[in-house]
């Protein structure tokens, strides 16, 4: 793998500890502002739905500037955030911080995967994906986890403050080991918006905003419902976050691997198993070791959709991926804003902190039949688009979309 993945991932590290260190820090966070932890939840779905808004923003922005330059200003946007949160003097400010942090999201990882994918041969993108993407699972075993340490001890506006000194590590390595590459030839906005006709990649969208806001709908009250329900001291929620990294990491290197394999199998195992483990965390948050373990298989299992989903795309949306790469990025932020909000709205009606998991297992339920009413249109349309390509004069091919 070409050393450029490695500053691809130093960026996503960045971005992956900003965007969940957030979950272990609601009680502090909503106690300094005095507000209720549903209310803090917000913080979550405020960074997901900027995702959603700033990824095709800020890939549309960007359709004119060289892929390399782009994703060294939208660090500088997500070190600009990140600050703005870690000085923040009222919730409202705090949200305006997360939000401004969240619009380098998509874009970041939209452009970084499709720059990923250019640097490998084809039979290598999906485990080139997964490549950077494992910054964003790392942060989850070291940045989130140490960062919840250092916001529980010395204060969360501490550890926005580093995860800002994170955003400048990640802008330098972009700058040194990126190469300049050059951007494809005739490909214009028309065309990048011309993919979302597909049904195929609107499919692979919505199964991303069901699958991986599964995750989400548990992981994000996970602090309340891990000491609340099965009782864990506090400082226990920061090994806990370990342990969920941990599953991440290994889920996404098996997804890139399988995905490029047998991508749609790999989907289908993922999503059925995800949901019958979020189903199964209703019962196993009561005790604390089963609850350990369904947490890291819940990081295991969400992220080992993450690399077929986005090749999934990337794939159906050949010849101007970068924005329909970018808006699935929103699409991953998108479940994470509607399931935390759900979440929240659950625990709040009064059904209690482990009622966000039945949400999870039926948002991924819902991803899984997607998955096998996408393979079976795939199915359907093959012989037809066999026989129109057998059928053209030669020299006159007609291309083949799946």
């Amino acid at each position: 793998m070409p050393l450029a993945l490695l500053a691809l991932a130093i960026g996503a590290f960045g971005i992956g500890t900003t965007e969940f260190v957030i979950m272990g820090l609601l009680p502090e966070v909503a106690a300094d502002f005095g507000v209720s932890i549903p209310t803090a939840g917000l913080l979550v779905t405020g960074y997901a739905l900027g995702v959603v808004i700033g990824a095709p923003l800020m890939t549309v922005l960007g359709t004119k500037v060289p892929r390399k330059r782009m994703l060294m200003l939208l660090m500088g946007l997500f070190i600009v955030g990140n600050l703005l949160s870690a000085v923040a003097p009222a919730f409202a400010v705090m949200m305006i911080g997360r939000v401004i942090a969240s619009l380098a999201h998509g874009a970041f990882f939209g452009i970084g995967s499709v720059v990923a994918a250019e640097l490998v041969a084809p039979h290598k993108k999906a485990g080139a994906i997964a490549m950077m993407f494992t910054g964003l699972t790392v942060a989850n075993v070291v940045g989130v986890p140490l960062g919840t340490l250092i916001g529980q001890n010395v204060g969360w506006r501490v550890t926005f403050g580093i995860v800002a000194a994170l955003g400048v590590v990640g802008l330098a390595g972009i700058a040194r080991l990126v190469p300049d590459l050059p951007r494809p030839e005739g490909v214009h906005l028309r065309h990048e918006l011309a993919a979302f006709k597909n049904a195929q990649v609107l499919l692979a969208m919505a199964m991303t905003v069901l699958g991986f806001g599964g995750v989400f709908a548990a992981i994000t009250y996970i602090a309340p419902m891990m000491t609340h329900i099965a009782g864990f001291a506090d400082g226990s929620v920061t090994w806990l976050l370990v342990l969920f990294g941990l599953g991440m990491v290994g889920g996404n290197l098996i997804g890139g691997k399988f995905a490029d394999r047998a991508l749609m199998p790999m989907l289908y195992v993922s999503l059925g198993a995800l949901a019958v483990v979020l189903a199964l965390f209703t019962l196993t948050a009561h005790n604390k070791i089963a609850a350990a373990v369904t947490i890291a298989l819940i990081g295991a299992l969400g992220f080992a959709t993450v690399p077929p989903l986005q090749k999934r795309v990337l794939d159906q949306a050949h010849g101007a991926p970068t924005l329909a790469s970018a808006v699935n990025i929103g699409a991953f932020n998108l479940g994470n804003a509607l399931s935390a909000w759900l979440g929240g709205m659950v625990i709040a009606a009064g059904l209690g902190y482990t009622a966000p998991n039945w949400v999870g297992a039926a948002l991924a339920a819902s991803a899984l039949v997607l998955a096998v009413l996408s393979a079976a249109l795939e199915r359907r349309q093959s012989p037809h688009d066999t026989v129109i390509a057998s059928a053209a004069p030669t020299g006159q091919r007609t291309p083949v979309h799946h």
